[in-house]
Protein backbone atom coordinates (compact mmCIF):
# COMPACT_ATOMS: atom_id res chain seq x y z
CA UNK A 1 0.00 0.00 0.00
CA UNK A 2 3.18 2.64 0.56
CA UNK A 3 4.16 2.06 -2.63
CA UNK A 4 0.79 2.88 -4.28
CA UNK A 5 0.49 6.27 -2.01
CA UNK A 6 3.68 6.77 -3.56
CA UNK A 7 3.12 6.44 -7.50
CA UNK A 8 -0.79 6.73 -8.06
CA UNK A 9 -1.77 10.26 -6.51
CA UNK A 10 1.28 11.78 -8.45
CA UNK A 11 -0.08 10.47 -11.61
CA UNK A 12 -3.77 11.56 -10.38
CA UNK A 13 -2.33 14.94 -9.64
CA UNK A 14 -0.95 14.89 -13.73
CA UNK A 15 -4.58 15.49 -14.51
CA UNK A 16 -4.77 18.90 -13.17
CA UNK A 17 -2.38 20.17 -15.66
CA UNK A 18 -5.55 21.25 -17.69
CA UNK A 19 -6.40 24.86 -19.11
CA UNK A 20 -9.12 26.62 -17.81
CA UNK A 21 -11.58 26.67 -20.50
CA UNK A 22 -11.30 22.66 -19.80
CA UNK A 23 -12.72 23.05 -16.25
CA UNK A 24 -16.29 21.81 -17.37
CA UNK A 25 -14.89 18.23 -18.65
CA UNK A 26 -14.01 17.27 -14.88
CA UNK A 27 -17.62 15.45 -14.17
CA UNK A 28 -17.14 13.94 -18.02
CA UNK A 29 -14.87 11.12 -20.19
CA UNK A 30 -11.58 13.33 -21.69
CA UNK A 31 -12.77 11.47 -24.38
CA UNK A 32 -15.62 12.78 -25.21
CA UNK A 33 -14.69 16.00 -26.43
CA UNK A 34 -15.86 17.38 -29.76
CA UNK A 35 -13.75 17.18 -32.68
CA UNK A 36 -14.08 20.47 -33.25
CA UNK A 37 -12.90 21.28 -29.61
CA UNK A 38 -10.21 18.92 -30.38
CA UNK A 39 -8.57 21.12 -32.99
CA UNK A 40 -9.41 24.55 -31.48
CA UNK A 41 -7.88 23.37 -27.67
CA UNK A 42 -7.11 19.94 -26.93
CA UNK A 43 -5.53 21.25 -23.92
CA UNK A 44 -6.12 18.67 -21.77
CA UNK A 45 -3.64 16.51 -23.75
CA UNK A 46 -1.26 18.72 -24.91
CA UNK A 47 -0.31 20.85 -21.47
CA UNK A 48 0.68 16.93 -20.54
CA UNK A 49 3.53 17.51 -22.79
CA UNK A 50 5.61 20.21 -21.71
CA UNK A 51 6.21 19.14 -18.10
CA UNK A 52 7.91 16.33 -20.07
CA UNK A 53 9.93 18.14 -22.59
CA UNK A 54 11.26 20.55 -19.66
CA UNK A 55 11.85 17.65 -17.11
CA UNK A 56 14.16 15.16 -19.18
CA UNK A 57 16.24 16.99 -17.54
CA UNK A 58 14.63 19.87 -15.23
CA UNK A 59 16.36 22.77 -16.22
CA UNK A 60 14.16 25.31 -13.89
CA UNK A 61 15.09 26.04 -10.93
CA UNK A 62 18.70 25.32 -12.18
CA UNK A 63 19.90 23.96 -8.36
CA UNK A 64 17.20 21.00 -9.12
CA UNK A 65 19.72 20.37 -12.66
CA UNK A 66 22.62 20.93 -10.39
CA UNK A 67 21.86 17.80 -8.18
CA UNK A 68 19.84 15.67 -10.91
CA UNK A 69 23.00 15.60 -12.99
CA UNK A 70 25.78 18.45 -12.78
CA UNK A 71 27.37 16.95 -9.96
CA UNK A 72 26.84 13.70 -11.00
CA UNK A 73 26.84 12.44 -14.46
CA UNK A 74 28.67 16.32 -16.21
CA UNK A 75 31.31 15.26 -13.73
CA UNK A 76 32.21 11.58 -14.06
CA UNK A 77 31.90 12.17 -17.98
CA UNK A 78 34.88 14.25 -17.90
CA UNK A 79 33.00 17.38 -19.07
CA UNK A 80 32.91 19.42 -16.05
CA UNK A 81 33.69 19.97 -12.25
CA UNK A 82 33.01 21.84 -9.25
CA UNK A 83 36.14 24.43 -8.28
CA UNK A 84 34.01 24.69 -4.58
CA UNK A 85 34.85 21.19 -2.78
CA UNK A 86 30.77 21.55 -1.67
CA UNK A 87 30.68 19.84 2.23
CA UNK A 88 34.49 20.16 2.93
CA UNK A 89 35.05 17.80 0.01
CA UNK A 90 33.02 14.71 0.98
CA UNK A 91 30.42 15.04 -2.25
CA UNK A 92 29.43 12.94 -5.41
CA UNK A 93 32.64 14.31 -6.77
CA UNK A 94 34.64 12.27 -4.69
CA UNK A 95 32.28 9.39 -4.39
CA UNK A 96 30.92 10.11 -0.81
CA UNK A 97 28.32 10.13 -2.25
CA UNK A 98 25.10 12.53 -1.24
CA UNK A 99 22.15 10.52 -0.86
CA UNK A 100 19.88 14.04 -0.77
CA UNK A 101 21.29 15.38 -3.99
CA UNK A 102 20.69 11.58 -5.89
CA UNK A 103 17.43 11.59 -4.38
CA UNK A 104 16.07 14.25 -7.61
CA UNK A 105 17.63 11.99 -10.36
CA UNK A 106 14.95 9.50 -9.59
CA UNK A 107 12.25 11.93 -8.41
CA UNK A 108 12.16 14.74 -11.16
CA UNK A 109 11.44 12.27 -13.85
CA UNK A 110 9.20 10.22 -12.30
CA UNK A 111 7.14 12.94 -10.59
CA UNK A 112 7.07 15.23 -13.68
CA UNK A 113 7.61 12.71 -16.59
CA UNK A 114 5.95 9.30 -15.64
CA UNK A 115 2.65 10.71 -14.35
CA UNK A 116 2.36 13.25 -17.89
CA UNK A 117 3.33 9.93 -19.52
CA UNK A 118 1.26 7.85 -17.95
CA UNK A 119 -1.49 10.31 -17.89
CA UNK A 120 -1.56 10.69 -21.75
CA UNK A 121 -1.55 7.41 -22.30
CA UNK A 122 -4.70 7.00 -21.06
CA UNK A 123 -5.93 10.07 -22.80
CA UNK A 124 -4.28 8.69 -26.69
CA UNK A 125 -3.37 5.04 -26.76
CA UNK A 126 -6.62 3.83 -28.40
CA UNK A 127 -7.99 7.26 -30.26
CA UNK A 128 -5.24 9.51 -31.08
CA UNK A 129 -2.00 6.66 -32.04
CA UNK A 130 0.52 9.57 -33.64
CA UNK A 131 0.31 11.52 -29.84
CA UNK A 132 0.37 8.40 -28.30
CA UNK A 133 3.53 7.57 -30.53
CA UNK A 134 5.29 10.82 -29.66
CA UNK A 135 4.34 10.10 -25.85
CA UNK A 136 6.45 6.85 -25.89
CA UNK A 137 9.45 8.73 -28.05
CA UNK A 138 9.41 11.28 -25.26
CA UNK A 139 9.39 7.95 -22.45
CA UNK A 140 12.09 6.33 -23.72
CA UNK A 141 14.29 9.38 -24.27
CA UNK A 142 13.82 10.08 -20.47
CA UNK A 143 13.87 6.84 -18.77
CA UNK A 144 16.94 5.54 -20.38
CA UNK A 145 18.84 8.02 -18.71
CA UNK A 146 16.97 6.86 -15.54
CA UNK A 147 17.99 3.48 -16.25
CA UNK A 148 21.47 4.23 -17.05
CA UNK A 149 22.07 5.79 -14.01
CA UNK A 150 20.73 3.20 -11.55
CA UNK A 151 20.13 -0.03 -13.22
CA UNK A 152 16.91 -1.90 -12.65
CA UNK A 153 13.90 0.18 -12.31
CA UNK A 154 10.03 1.16 -12.07
CA UNK A 155 9.39 1.21 -15.77
CA UNK A 156 6.54 -1.53 -17.23
CA UNK A 157 4.79 -1.96 -13.33
CA UNK A 158 4.69 2.20 -13.01
CA UNK A 159 1.28 2.99 -12.41
CA UNK A 160 -0.16 -0.84 -11.98
CA UNK A 161 -2.23 -0.64 -8.91
CA UNK A 162 -1.35 -4.67 -8.41
CA UNK A 163 2.38 -4.78 -9.01
CA UNK A 164 3.10 -0.71 -8.15
CA UNK A 165 6.53 -0.07 -7.18
CA UNK A 166 7.93 -3.47 -8.91
CA UNK A 167 11.20 -3.20 -10.40
CA UNK A 168 12.02 -4.11 -14.03
CA UNK A 169 15.93 -5.71 -14.78
CA UNK A 170 17.90 -3.22 -16.98
CA UNK A 171 17.56 -6.00 -19.89
CA UNK A 172 13.58 -5.98 -19.25
CA UNK A 173 13.41 -2.24 -19.31
CA UNK A 174 15.74 -1.90 -22.53
CA UNK A 175 13.31 -4.94 -24.23
CA UNK A 176 10.32 -2.01 -22.94
CA UNK A 177 12.15 0.16 -25.52
CA UNK A 178 12.87 -1.63 -28.19
CA UNK A 179 8.84 -2.83 -28.35
CA UNK A 180 7.71 1.00 -27.21
CA UNK A 181 9.71 2.32 -29.97
CA UNK A 182 7.97 -0.38 -32.36
CA UNK A 183 4.83 0.91 -31.91
CA UNK A 184 5.71 4.44 -31.96
CA UNK A 185 7.15 4.15 -35.34
CA UNK A 186 4.21 2.19 -36.69
CA UNK A 187 1.73 4.99 -35.51
CA UNK A 188 3.57 8.10 -36.94
CA UNK A 189 3.92 5.89 -40.08
CA UNK A 190 0.56 5.35 -40.66
CA UNK A 191 -0.26 9.50 -40.11
CA UNK A 192 2.61 10.97 -40.80
CA UNK A 193 1.39 13.98 -42.42
CA UNK A 194 -0.38 15.19 -39.32
CA UNK A 195 -0.40 18.27 -37.80
CA UNK A 196 -2.12 17.71 -34.65
CA UNK A 197 1.35 17.76 -32.52
CA UNK A 198 2.68 21.27 -33.50
CA UNK A 199 1.15 23.62 -31.13
CA UNK A 200 2.23 21.42 -28.16
CA UNK A 201 5.96 19.99 -29.79
CA UNK A 202 8.94 21.96 -28.17
CA UNK A 203 11.66 20.51 -30.71
CA UNK A 204 9.97 19.75 -34.34
CA UNK A 205 7.17 21.86 -34.58
CA UNK A 206 5.04 19.17 -35.19
CA UNK A 207 6.77 17.20 -38.26
CA UNK A 208 6.74 13.65 -37.90
CA UNK A 209 9.56 12.74 -39.89
CA UNK A 210 11.87 14.23 -37.42
CA UNK A 211 9.89 12.50 -34.53
CA UNK A 212 10.93 9.18 -36.54
CA UNK A 213 14.31 10.24 -37.41
CA UNK A 214 14.47 10.62 -33.77
CA UNK A 215 13.13 7.21 -32.98
CA UNK A 216 15.37 5.38 -34.99
CA UNK A 217 18.48 6.98 -34.10
CA UNK A 218 17.67 6.38 -30.26
CA UNK A 219 16.85 3.03 -31.24
CA UNK A 220 20.48 2.58 -32.80
CA UNK A 221 22.07 4.39 -29.79
CA UNK A 222 20.17 2.06 -27.39
CA UNK A 223 21.18 -0.86 -29.73
CA UNK A 224 24.81 0.22 -29.36
CA UNK A 225 24.39 0.58 -25.78
CA UNK A 226 23.95 -3.49 -25.53
CA UNK A 227 26.36 -4.51 -27.87
CA UNK A 228 28.98 -6.07 -25.19
CA UNK A 229 26.15 -7.75 -23.55
CA UNK A 230 23.88 -8.95 -25.56
CA UNK A 231 25.42 -8.62 -29.51
CA UNK A 232 22.39 -10.40 -31.32
CA UNK A 233 19.46 -8.55 -29.60
CA UNK A 234 21.68 -5.02 -30.45
CA UNK A 235 22.55 -6.24 -34.24
CA UNK A 236 19.16 -6.88 -34.77
CA UNK A 237 17.89 -3.91 -33.43
CA UNK A 238 20.95 -1.13 -34.98
CA UNK A 239 19.94 -2.81 -38.51
CA UNK A 240 16.14 -2.13 -37.85
CA UNK A 241 17.33 0.71 -37.08
CA UNK A 242 19.46 1.46 -39.94
CA UNK A 243 16.96 -0.11 -42.56
CA UNK A 244 13.96 2.21 -41.03
CA UNK A 245 12.86 4.05 -44.56
CA UNK A 246 12.21 7.48 -42.74
CA UNK A 247 16.00 7.32 -41.73
CA UNK A 248 18.37 8.44 -39.06
CA UNK A 249 19.67 11.85 -38.02
CA UNK A 250 21.54 13.18 -41.08
CA UNK A 251 21.82 17.10 -41.05
CA UNK A 252 22.28 19.47 -37.52
CA UNK A 253 18.33 20.32 -38.22
CA UNK A 254 17.11 17.16 -37.63
CA UNK A 255 19.25 17.47 -34.18
CA UNK A 256 17.18 16.37 -30.79
CA UNK A 257 16.79 20.01 -28.89
CA UNK A 258 14.34 21.32 -26.20
CA UNK A 259 13.48 24.61 -27.54
CA UNK A 260 11.66 26.23 -24.34
CA UNK A 261 11.69 29.72 -22.95
CA UNK A 262 13.51 29.37 -19.43
CA UNK A 263 16.96 30.01 -19.18
CA UNK A 264 19.71 27.02 -19.52
CA UNK A 265 20.43 25.81 -15.45
CA UNK A 266 24.34 25.73 -17.20
CA UNK A 267 23.87 29.54 -17.76
CA UNK A 268 22.97 30.08 -13.61
CA UNK A 269 25.40 27.26 -12.39
CA UNK A 270 28.43 28.95 -14.23
CA UNK A 271 27.84 32.79 -14.90
CA UNK A 272 25.86 33.06 -11.63
CA UNK A 273 27.03 31.00 -9.08
CA UNK A 274 30.83 29.75 -10.13
CA UNK A 275 29.99 26.28 -9.64
CA UNK A 276 30.97 24.83 -12.29
CA UNK A 277 34.07 24.91 -14.65
CA UNK A 278 35.82 22.79 -17.25
CA UNK A 279 37.30 19.68 -16.73
CA UNK A 280 40.91 18.82 -16.53
CA UNK A 281 39.84 15.81 -18.84
CA UNK A 282 38.68 18.30 -21.38
CA UNK A 283 41.39 20.56 -21.26
CA UNK A 284 43.42 17.32 -21.85
CA UNK A 285 41.98 16.39 -24.91
CA UNK A 286 40.61 20.23 -26.49
CA UNK A 287 44.13 21.59 -26.28
CA UNK A 288 45.95 18.88 -26.63
CA UNK A 289 43.98 18.26 -30.04
CA UNK A 290 44.41 22.46 -31.00
CA UNK A 291 40.87 21.56 -31.09
CA UNK A 292 38.72 24.77 -32.86
CA UNK A 293 36.00 23.55 -30.86
CA UNK A 294 37.40 24.51 -27.89
CA UNK A 295 36.95 28.27 -27.69
CA UNK A 296 33.29 27.46 -28.77
CA UNK A 297 32.66 25.55 -25.85
CA UNK A 298 34.82 27.64 -22.75
CA UNK A 299 35.69 30.86 -22.82
CA UNK A 300 39.62 31.13 -22.34
CA UNK A 301 41.18 33.18 -19.39
CA UNK A 302 40.98 37.42 -20.55
CA UNK A 303 43.96 39.71 -19.28
CA UNK A 304 41.68 41.73 -17.18
CA UNK A 305 41.22 38.34 -14.84
CA UNK A 306 45.32 38.49 -14.49
CA UNK A 307 45.13 39.80 -11.02
CA UNK A 308 43.04 37.47 -9.72
CA UNK A 309 44.20 34.22 -11.32
CA UNK A 310 47.06 32.04 -11.43
CA UNK A 311 46.17 30.42 -15.26
CA UNK A 312 47.76 32.55 -18.08
CA UNK A 313 45.47 34.92 -20.39
CA UNK A 314 44.63 32.89 -23.45
CA UNK A 315 44.77 29.77 -22.00
CA UNK A 316 42.34 27.61 -21.29
CA UNK A 317 42.12 25.53 -18.04
CA UNK A 318 40.37 23.01 -16.34
CA UNK A 319 40.16 21.75 -12.73
CA UNK A 320 40.45 18.42 -11.79
CA UNK A 321 37.65 16.48 -10.30
CA UNK A 322 37.40 14.90 -7.25
CA UNK A 323 39.32 18.02 -5.26
CA UNK A 324 39.13 17.28 -1.91
CA UNK A 325 39.52 20.66 0.81
CA UNK A 326 43.18 21.17 0.05
CA UNK A 327 46.00 21.80 2.74
CA UNK A 328 46.11 25.39 3.52
CA UNK A 329 42.48 26.28 2.79
CA UNK A 330 41.19 27.47 5.21
CA UNK A 331 37.26 26.55 3.82
CA UNK A 332 35.51 26.15 0.65
CA UNK A 333 35.54 29.18 -0.40
CA UNK A 334 38.30 29.81 -0.28
CA UNK A 335 39.68 27.14 -2.49
CA UNK A 336 36.89 28.29 -5.12
CA UNK A 337 38.55 31.43 -5.26
CA UNK A 338 41.82 29.98 -6.64
CA UNK A 339 39.61 28.04 -9.11
CA UNK A 340 36.91 30.29 -10.58
CA UNK A 341 38.69 31.54 -12.93
CA UNK A 342 39.14 28.23 -14.73
CA UNK A 343 37.64 27.37 -17.87
CA UNK A 344 34.28 29.16 -17.73
CA UNK A 345 31.23 28.03 -20.69
CA UNK A 346 31.03 29.72 -23.79
CA UNK A 347 28.11 32.00 -23.45
CA UNK A 348 27.22 30.97 -26.43
CA UNK A 349 25.67 27.82 -24.85
CA UNK A 350 24.19 29.75 -22.55
CA UNK A 351 21.14 29.62 -24.20
CA UNK A 352 17.58 28.20 -23.35
CA UNK A 353 17.36 24.69 -26.05
CA UNK A 354 18.64 21.89 -24.30
CA UNK A 355 20.72 19.50 -26.78
CA UNK A 356 19.61 16.07 -25.68
CA UNK A 357 20.66 14.02 -29.25
CA UNK A 358 22.53 15.59 -32.25
CA UNK A 359 23.21 14.39 -35.96
CA UNK A 360 27.24 14.42 -34.92
CA UNK A 361 26.49 11.89 -32.21
CA UNK A 362 24.17 9.32 -34.89
CA UNK A 363 27.16 9.48 -37.17
CA UNK A 364 29.71 7.98 -34.75
CA UNK A 365 26.71 5.51 -33.81
CA UNK A 366 27.18 4.46 -37.55
CA UNK A 367 30.80 4.34 -37.26
CA UNK A 368 30.75 1.71 -34.74
CA UNK A 369 28.19 0.05 -36.04
CA UNK A 370 30.22 -0.34 -39.06
CA UNK A 371 33.11 -1.81 -36.65
CA UNK A 372 30.50 -4.27 -35.73
CA UNK A 373 29.62 -5.35 -38.86
CA UNK A 374 25.98 -4.57 -39.16
CA UNK A 375 24.56 -4.22 -42.15
CA UNK A 376 23.69 -0.85 -43.28
CA UNK A 377 25.72 0.71 -41.38
CA UNK A 378 27.93 2.25 -43.96
CA UNK A 379 31.66 3.02 -44.16
CA UNK A 380 33.28 3.85 -40.86
CA UNK A 381 35.56 6.11 -41.60
CA UNK A 382 33.57 8.23 -43.83
CA UNK A 383 30.62 7.81 -40.51
CA UNK A 384 33.39 9.05 -38.68
CA UNK A 385 34.71 12.05 -40.31
CA UNK A 386 31.03 12.87 -40.81
CA UNK A 387 30.55 13.51 -37.52
CA UNK A 388 33.48 15.36 -37.00
CA UNK A 389 32.15 17.72 -39.63
CA UNK A 390 28.64 17.27 -38.45
CA UNK A 391 29.87 18.78 -35.23
CA UNK A 392 32.12 21.81 -36.43
CA UNK A 393 29.44 22.69 -38.73
CA UNK A 394 26.92 22.63 -35.34
CA UNK A 395 28.76 24.95 -33.59
CA UNK A 396 30.29 26.98 -36.32
CA UNK A 397 34.21 26.46 -36.14
CA UNK A 398 35.99 25.76 -39.00
CA UNK A 399 38.99 23.69 -40.21
CA UNK A 400 37.08 20.35 -40.08
CA UNK A 401 38.85 18.82 -43.05
CA UNK A 402 42.28 19.90 -41.75
CA UNK A 403 41.60 18.68 -38.29
CA UNK A 404 40.45 15.11 -39.70
CA UNK A 405 44.00 14.58 -41.28
CA UNK A 406 45.71 15.48 -37.76
CA UNK A 407 47.98 12.28 -37.22
CA UNK A 408 50.42 13.93 -34.63
CA UNK A 409 48.27 15.65 -31.91
CA UNK A 410 47.10 13.78 -29.07
CA UNK A 411 46.15 14.56 -25.42
CA UNK A 412 47.77 16.66 -23.47
CA UNK A 413 49.25 16.40 -20.13
CA UNK A 414 47.93 18.57 -17.17
CA UNK A 415 49.35 21.11 -14.80
CA UNK A 416 47.54 22.43 -12.22
CA UNK A 417 49.13 26.29 -11.66
CA UNK A 418 47.16 26.19 -7.89
CA UNK A 419 48.94 22.72 -6.40
CA UNK A 420 51.25 20.67 -8.24
CA UNK A 421 50.14 17.86 -6.56
CA UNK A 422 47.20 17.27 -9.13
CA UNK A 423 49.64 17.32 -12.36
CA UNK A 424 48.93 13.88 -13.93
CA UNK A 425 50.25 12.67 -17.14
CA UNK A 426 48.09 11.92 -20.14
CA UNK A 427 45.97 9.23 -20.17
CA UNK A 428 46.03 8.24 -24.22
CA UNK A 429 48.32 8.46 -27.06
CA UNK A 430 44.77 8.15 -29.34
CA UNK A 431 45.04 10.83 -32.52
CA UNK A 432 42.51 12.12 -35.02
CA UNK A 433 42.87 10.66 -38.24
CA UNK A 434 41.60 7.74 -38.76
CA UNK A 435 44.15 4.69 -39.46
CA UNK A 436 42.35 1.79 -41.46
CA UNK A 437 45.66 -0.23 -40.65
CA UNK A 438 44.53 0.17 -37.01
CA UNK A 439 42.84 -2.37 -34.85
CA UNK A 440 39.00 -1.86 -34.37
CA UNK A 441 40.12 -0.58 -30.67
CA UNK A 442 41.77 1.80 -31.42
CA UNK A 443 39.39 2.74 -34.41
CA UNK A 444 36.61 2.96 -31.74
CA UNK A 445 38.70 5.03 -29.43
CA UNK A 446 38.72 7.76 -31.68
CA UNK A 447 35.05 7.42 -32.76
CA UNK A 448 34.13 6.99 -29.08
CA UNK A 449 36.84 10.36 -28.31
CA UNK A 450 35.21 12.46 -30.56
CA UNK A 451 31.97 11.11 -30.25
CA UNK A 452 32.31 12.36 -26.88
CA UNK A 453 33.10 15.95 -27.64
CA UNK A 454 30.16 16.39 -30.33
CA UNK A 455 27.92 15.47 -27.55
CA UNK A 456 29.55 18.49 -25.01
CA UNK A 457 27.77 19.59 -22.70
CA UNK A 458 25.01 16.40 -22.80
CA UNK A 459 27.17 14.92 -19.48
CA UNK A 460 24.53 12.19 -18.97
CA UNK A 461 25.12 10.53 -22.69
CA UNK A 462 28.99 10.78 -22.17
CA UNK A 463 28.83 9.23 -18.62
CA UNK A 464 27.34 6.33 -20.35
CA UNK A 465 29.40 5.46 -22.93
CA UNK A 466 32.54 6.10 -20.62
CA UNK A 467 31.59 3.28 -19.04
CA UNK A 468 30.48 0.95 -21.40
CA UNK A 469 33.46 1.81 -23.90
CA UNK A 470 36.31 2.90 -21.26
CA UNK A 471 36.57 5.95 -23.36
CA UNK A 472 37.83 8.71 -23.67
CA UNK A 473 40.40 7.85 -21.33
CA UNK A 474 39.66 10.11 -18.33
CA UNK A 475 41.77 11.35 -15.55
CA UNK A 476 40.16 10.00 -12.33
CA UNK A 477 39.47 11.88 -9.03
CA UNK A 478 42.07 13.17 -6.73
CA UNK A 479 40.73 11.86 -3.85
CA UNK A 480 37.99 9.01 -3.51
CA UNK A 481 36.24 9.15 -0.62
CA UNK A 482 34.24 5.96 -1.29
CA UNK A 483 35.23 3.45 1.65
CA UNK A 484 36.65 1.34 -0.35
CA UNK A 485 33.24 0.87 -2.99
CA UNK A 486 34.38 2.39 -5.93
CA UNK A 487 37.69 1.12 -7.29
CA UNK A 488 39.80 4.87 -7.87
CA UNK A 489 40.99 3.40 -11.63
CA UNK A 490 38.27 1.87 -13.23
CA UNK A 491 35.49 4.93 -11.39
CA UNK A 492 32.05 5.39 -10.75
CA UNK A 493 29.90 3.02 -12.16
CA UNK A 494 26.41 3.99 -11.25
CA UNK A 495 24.14 5.70 -7.95
CA UNK A 496 22.41 3.43 -5.20
CA UNK A 497 18.83 3.70 -5.14
CA UNK A 498 17.77 6.55 -3.56
CA UNK A 499 16.66 7.08 -0.20
CA UNK A 500 13.27 7.77 -0.55
CA UNK A 501 12.72 4.59 -2.49
CA UNK A 502 14.34 2.78 1.00
CA UNK A 503 11.81 4.25 2.95
CA UNK A 504 8.46 3.61 1.17
CA UNK A 505 9.27 0.51 -1.45
CA UNK A 506 11.87 -1.28 0.76
CA UNK A 507 10.83 -4.59 -0.38
CA UNK A 508 10.95 -3.93 -4.01
CA UNK A 509 14.52 -1.92 -3.97
CA UNK A 510 15.95 -5.45 -1.82
CA UNK A 511 14.59 -7.11 -4.77
CA UNK A 512 16.30 -4.86 -7.73
CA UNK A 513 19.23 -5.16 -5.91
CA UNK A 514 19.41 -8.52 -6.47
CA UNK A 515 18.49 -8.04 -10.45
CA UNK A 516 21.64 -5.68 -10.10
CA UNK A 517 23.77 -8.83 -9.22
CA UNK A 518 25.62 -7.00 -6.82
CA UNK A 519 25.37 -4.76 -3.86
CA UNK A 520 23.83 -1.55 -3.96
CA UNK A 521 26.53 1.33 -4.37
CA UNK A 522 28.52 2.82 -6.89
CA UNK A 523 31.32 0.69 -7.50
CA UNK A 524 28.96 -2.48 -9.55
CA UNK A 525 28.41 -2.17 -12.99
CA UNK A 526 25.60 -2.36 -14.71
CA UNK A 527 24.16 -4.99 -16.79
CA UNK A 528 25.11 -3.46 -20.54
CA UNK A 529 28.26 -2.33 -18.34
CA UNK A 530 30.21 -6.03 -18.76
CA UNK A 531 33.69 -4.79 -17.77
CA UNK A 532 35.08 -7.45 -21.22
CA UNK A 533 37.01 -5.85 -24.10
CA UNK A 534 34.91 -4.18 -26.73
CA UNK A 535 35.67 -6.84 -29.36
Amino acid sequence: MMKIRKYIPLALAGLLFVSCGDLEQFNVNDKNISQEQLEVDFQHVGSKYRPIFENIYQYQPAWSYQLQQNLNADVYSGYLTNPRPFVAGANNTTYNLVSGWNNFIWTVPYQNVMNNVQSISELTENDFPTLYGVNLILKVAAMHRVTDVFGPIVYTNFGDLNNAGVYDSQQEVYNAFFSELDVAVANLNADISSTRFSEFDMSYSGDYSKWLKLANSLRLRLAIRISKVDPAKAQQEGEKALAESNGLMESNADGFFVNGSLPHPLSVIDNSWGDIRMNASMESILVGYNDPRADKFFQEVNPGDQSTTPVSPGNLKGVRAGLPLLPGYADEIAQKADYITFGVINDELHTSQVQLMTAAEVAFLKAEASLRGWTGAGDAKANYEQGIDLSFQQHQAGGSSTYVMDNTSAPADYVDPVNAANNIAAMSTITIAWDDAGTNEEKLEKVITQKWIAMFPEGQEAWSEYRRTGYPKIFPVVSNQSGGTVDTDIQIRRIPFVDSEYSTNAANVQNAVTLLGGSDNGGTRLWWDTGNSNF
